[in-house]
């Protein structure tokens, strides 16, 4: 083990982590005095089959790991022993076992996906008499059989690292696999979502050890929920990932939808809201952008149409409007209901697979950036044109409560820069997408996932290209699930790593705190940023100016 110092706390490196693949600084490299403009691009790292490869970051930049998935919770399970592996296998893959239906040759990958970062003083974990600090790393876990919930502590010893907080909610339910998370100031609980499809949610959590997880589901409905964020009012704005059917050649009809929930008491989910839904206008027609079923009528249904095209590429901005389409005060039955079939009964808009959206700070939560991640292949017949290749979207509003607002296309994606998923916003006007991509357009396109700084000040639709800030590689856990996938007919864990858990804080766990309340000074006055290198080794990293 090698010990590193961080804001003058001791933080546990893992020496079998890939340590290093950040560049050091060198004369007029980016730091945290010349800021995110500073930072140039560096090649993506290609896609080589057998072949582990470290991460590539801008020069001036460094990364170390928080938590990697063979570290050992300090509170362990049978089921759940480690931060990103289940208990169902070796580590490693047995030579003595064939994989076969109930038999596994390796351990399922749990993937840690979204991180919440807070400062909180007063929290506990199994060891009653260990001093845990003030500053915490939360995150769902998307993978494997079985969810839970976990917390990095960031001031603790390798023995106290990682603390289980929940494998199931206060009804005794094992929980979903999880996937975006985010902090509720007023309601002072953890928020994390499930995309599940129609057995999507959100769920509500305590941050101390022996979470209550409450599945709030009969108030923001079932929905394969991903992105999850407040505004300043306490509203909550949910991004949807639900593919839809396929048709043409790899193209998928638009299916997922963009959600607000207007919660009668902030301070308590529990006491219902209205549950809304996104609705775009034509610009040719006047009436709604909504979604068309696939039928001899339509056989591609929404996907090749005018006004898919007008909402997928760079052109004058059309107008929103929120509809409401559900309402506890109308519905009191208390069960969960299927948003995703109220939102197409209300003729809401439906995009491409919507991942995250955060708001740029400093605009008074009147801005919100948000990305639908596409079809993710390169033989998709909607990439010319049709948004195959992913759409990145500003949503402008006079107020976040605002019922009304006006729908922009930032960037439109390419094969270079496609399968959008986190965002993070880096300053006042920078701000991050990262992709995941996937096995199959990773080895079409021949490179592996990238992250990228988008100025919010640039007219991307003159062609401009933001910043490759982080070029992944694969590890090497990876690299051999990746080569096994084809062995004794494939295994469960995915074969390449993803960048997802992008985020950017303070910490600050107040109302003033909520992203886009601040604008971030990062590496500075305590802003640090963190993401996940998902699938593989689940190694969390956080990102540092490098050392001079």
């Amino acid at each position: 083990m090698a010990k590193k110092r961080r804001g003058g706390v001791a933080a546990t490196v893992l020496a079998t982590s890939v340590i290093g693949a950040g560049l050091a600084l060198s004369p007029g490299a980016a730091d945290a005095s010349g800021g995110v403009a500073a930072w140039s691009s560096v090649p993506a790292v290609t896609d080589a089959r057998g072949v582990t490869a470290p991460n590539v970051l801008s020069p001036g930049l460094t990364e170390h790991p928080v938590a990697q998935g063979s570290l050992k919770l300090e509170n362990p399970t049978e089921q759940v022993p480690y931060y990103g592996y289940l208990g169902d296998g070796t580590l490693l893959p047995d030579p003595a076992v064939k994989q076969a239906p109930g038999v596994k040759i390796e351990a399922s990958k749990t993937e840690p996906d979204k991180n919440t970062y807070l400062k909180m003083s007063g929290l506990h974990g199994a060891d009653a008499s260990y001093p845990y600090g003030t500053r915490f790393l939360f995150q769902g876990h998307e993978g494997g059989e079985a969810g839970y919930i976990t917390r990095i502590n960031l001031d603790a010893d390798q023995a106290h690292r990682v603390t289980l907080l929940a494998t199931e909610q206060t009804d005794g339910t094992s929980l979903p696999a999880i996937d975006g998370s985010t902090w509720d100031p007023w309601a002072k609980r953890l928020l994390f979502t499930s995309e599940e499809g129609a057995e999507g949610g959100v769920l509500q959590a305590t941050p101390d050890i022996d979470s209550k997880v409450q599945d709030i589901s009969f108030v923001t409905g079932r929905a394969g929920y991903e992105g999850i964020q407040n505004d300043s009012a306490g509203n909550l704005w949910m991004l949807e990932d639900t593919g839809g059917t396929t048709v043409a050649t790899k193209t998928k009809v638009p299916n997922s939808f963009v959600y607000r929930l207007v919660p009668y008491d902030k301070r308590d989910l529990t006491k219902g809201g209205k549950l809304q839904a996104l609705q775009v206008v034509s610009r040719r027609s006047g009436s709604p952008i909504a979604y068309q079923n696939v039928d001899g009528e339509h056989p591609t249904g929404g996907a090749f149409t005018d006004d898919q095209k007008d909402l997928t590429n760079y052109g004058p901005a059309l107008s929103t409007r929120w509809v409401t389409l559900h309402d506890t005060r109308t519905d009191t039955s208390g069960k969960a209901f299927d948003a995703n079939a109220l939102a197409k009964a209300a003729k809401a808009t439906p995009f491409k697979r919507t991942e995250n959206g955060q708001f740029r700070p400093g605009t008074d939560f009147r801005e919100f950036y948000f990305d639908a991640t596409g079809d993710t292949n390169t033989t998709s017949t909607a990439n010319d044109g049709y948004g195959g290749w992913g759409t990145l979207y500003k949503l402008t509003q006079s107020d976040p409560r605002s019922d009304n607002g006006k729908l922009s296309v930032f960037y439109t994606g390419d094969k270079a820069h496609t399968g959008i998923d986190n965002v993070a916003f880096l300053d006042r006007t920078h701000v991050a997408f990262v992709e995941d991509a996937g096995d199959t357009l990773h080895a079409q396109r021949g490179a592996l996932d990238s992250g990228y700084v988008f100025a919010t000040t640039t007219d991307h639709s003159r062609g401009a290209q933001p910043v490759r800030f982080l070029a992944e590689g694969r590890d090497p856990s990876a690299t051999l699930d990746n080569m096994l996938s084809s062995v004794n007919g494939g295994i469960q864990n995915d074969g390449d790593n993803e960048i997802t858990g992008i985020h950017v804080s303070d910490g600050d766990p107040g109302t003033g705190g909520i992203l886009g309340a601040k604008v971030p000074t990062l590496f500075r006055g305590g802003w640090r940023l963190f993401w996940t290198q998902q699938h593989g080794d689940n190694t969390t990293w956080e990102i540092t100016p490098g050392d001079k």
